[in-house]
């Protein structure tokens, strides 16, 4: 089969692999559609080590094969596999909180990913979900981890509520899904980028208003906006200043959501100001993918028109063309999110 492979940092090449097998409790996919996610960037740049050589776990296709365990699914189903794989035998499994789980079954990292034209998921019952049949396969790869990441923290972590001010730093793929998530809640909301094309089409997924940082202190635009503070900043992004900025953007008692995760540079670290956070009462949460029983009301939100993941996809791409793309998410010129739908 074709896949993308990561020889070393900043290499990606196309290249023959075998297809990958299963065991008696595996499904075989057939990929149809792959999201490129900033988390891929994280991996080709060096970030993050590099532990598969086919990253990528933004994936829909159609099942090729099953285990001989398997039962909810058959040959042909169309499927989508959640970000948060899981074993379901750790105690976070156990409390329902499956996004935890002490395997991480995340594709891409404990195995072989959506870069590669097929994908031998394990555990298939647990780790695969039927796709609605009004889902495109694009766009249900567009909802990749962006989208259930930011689903989970909105309404699960930070609870977002009707009426609440919101802003996002960072309107890239996680950014504008939390700003359509946090919009289709009631929420009024601020995004806040460097990138015009990414702002406007934050506004077209619900932004009430967009804050160029380059041109002005998005800090103090902010507080002018919303008369004191947002009740709920995001950090989309991952580096120490959306994230700082984020935090001083609240009012007192405002809730500080961190999905980002840091690049080379922050290393994995970066100081807060943890006095002014506890004179203001302001409270740091932290998201990461979704827990399985929470994925089915989304894709029902979805199938009902009520999020929309396909309005922030800027176009389909083939394997050959995602290296590209990672140079131009080096230089912030990416708009929108991209989804590849070409594996030959």
């Amino acid at each position: 089969m074709k896949a993308l492979v990561i020889e070393d940092v900043k290499k990606a090449v196309v290249k023959e692999v075998p297809v990958p097998e299963i065991d008696e409790n595996g499904i075989l996919i057939k990929t149809m559609a792959n999201g490129v996610c900033r988390s891929d960037w994280h991996v080709w740049t060096g970030d993050q080590g590099i532990v598969q050589e086919i990253i990528g776990h933004e994936f829909a296709g159609i099942v090729e094969e099953v285990g001989s365990n398997i039962k909810n699914f058959k040959r042909g189903d169309r499927v989508i596999v959640p970000f948060s794989g899981s074993d379901g035998t750790c105690p976070h499994c156990l409390a329902g909180d499956t996004n935890r789980c002490d395997s991480f079954l995340v594709p891409g990292t404990a195995y072989q990913g959506g870069y590669g034209e097929y994908v031998a998921v394990p555990l298939g019952d647990r780790n695969a979900i039927h796709l609605p049949e009004a889902l495109s396969y694009a766009d249900a790869a567009a909802l990749g981890c962006r989208f259930m990441t930011s689903y989970h923290g909105i309404v699960d972590r930070v609870e977002v509520l009707p009426g609440e001010k919101v802003v996002v730093y960072g309107c890239g793929g996680v950014g504008l899904s939390a700003i359509q998530v946090a919009s289709s809640m009631g929420a009024f909301v601020i995004g806040v980028d460097i990138n015009e094309g990414n702002l406007e089409l934050a506004k077209k997924l619900g932004a009430d208003y967009v804050v160029n940082s380059k041109n002005d202190n998005p800090v103090e635009a902010v507080m002018e906006i919303t008369g004191g503070g947002a009740d709920v900043s995001v950090d989309a992004l991952g580096i120490k200043e959306t994230c700082i900025n984020g935090i001083n953007s609240l009012r007192k008692g405002g809730r500080h959501l961190q999905i980002g995760v840091t690049t080379k540079k922050e290393g994995g670290f970066i100081p807060i100001p943890i006095d002014e956070m506890v004179i203001a009462e302001k409270s740091f949460i932290t998201t990461l993918g979704i827990p399985a029983a929470r994925f089915t009301p989304l894709l029902n939100q979805v199938a009902l028109g009520k999020l929309d993941p396909s309005k922030m996809v800027s176009g389909h791409i083939s394997l050959s063309d995602v290296e590209n793309l990672f140079h131009d998410m080096s230089d912030f010129k990416v708009t929108g999110t991209y989804v590849v739908t070409d594996f030959n």
